[in-house]
C-alpha cells in the first residue's frame, strides 16, 4: 500500500513565534484587561494607564494620557505613549510589533493599528511584524486602519476609515481607500 502524501495548505507547520513567557504574560494581561481595566469607570485613564505601565508600557506619566476602558491592547510592553497622547473607546493597538504614540497623538474611536502581517509566500504563513509610529499630534479619525511598518508625521489628520497601508507625511490632509495626502495641514490657531 503506498502512502499518499498530503498537499500542502496556508498554515502548514505553522508555530507561535513567540516565547512561552510572553505567552504566558498576554494571559495574564487578558485577565486584568477584562477586568480591571475594561470595568474601571471612564474618567479613570490614569489607572488604565497605571496598569499598562505595570505590564511593561512605556508611559512616563499616568497622569497625562487617556485611555478609554473599551481599548484593547495586545501586547502592553510594546506600547509606547507619550504625554497628552490619546487612545479613544473601541480603538484596538494589535503590536505584534512596537506601537508608538507621540506626545499628543490622539486615537479616535474604533481605529484599528495592526503591526502585524503574515509572509503569504510560504505555505507556513510565518509572522511578519513591523513596528507602527504616529507622530506628534497626529489625529486619526473614526475607525482608521493603519498596516504594519507605518509611520505618520507629526500633526497630520487622516480622515476617518482610511486605511493606510505607506507612510504618511508631516502637515497634511489625507484621506481614503489607500490613503494619501490631499492638501497641507495650516498651524492650529490657539484657543
Amino acid at each position: 500500500m503506498t502512502e499518499r502524501k498530503e498537499q500542502p495548505y496556508l498554515g502548514q507547520g505553522c508555530t507561535s513565534p513567540h516565547p512561552r513567557s510572553a505567552t504566558v504574560g498576554r494571559w495574564l494581561w487578558l485577565a486584568v484587561e477584562k477586568t480591571l481595566f475594561r470595568w474601571s469607570p471612564r474618567p479613570l485613564h490614569s489607572w488604565r494607564a497605571w496598569l499598562l505601565r505595570l505590564f511593561g508600557a512605556d508611559v512616563p506619566d499616568v497622569g497625562a494620557v487617556v485611555v478609554f476602558p473599551t481599548a484593547t491592547v495586545h501586547f502592553p510592553w510594546k506600547l509606547s505613549l507619550q504625554p497628552r497622547s490619546m487612545v479613544g473607546p473601541h480603538v484596538r493597538l494589535y503590536n505584534l510589533a512596537p506601537i508608538h504614540l507621540g506626545r499628543g497623538a490622539n486615537l479616535s474611536q474604533y481605529c484599528h493599528l495592526c503591526a502585524g502581517t503574515h509572509d503569504y509566500h510560504r505555505w507556513s504563513m510565518p509572522l511578519v511584524a513591523a513596528p507602527i509610529t504616529i507622530g506628534e499630534n497626529a489625529w486619526l479619525g473614526a475607525d482608521v486602519f493603519v498596516g504594519p511598518g507605518v509611520t505618520i508625521g507629526e500633526l497630520c489628520v487622516v480622515g476617518a476609515r482610511a486605511v493606510v497601508v505607506r507612510d504618511l507625511p508631516a502637515r497634511k490632509v489625507c484621506v481614503g481607500h489607500p490613503c494619501r495626502p490631499v492638501k497641507d495641514r495650516a498651524e492650529p490657531a490657539a484657543s
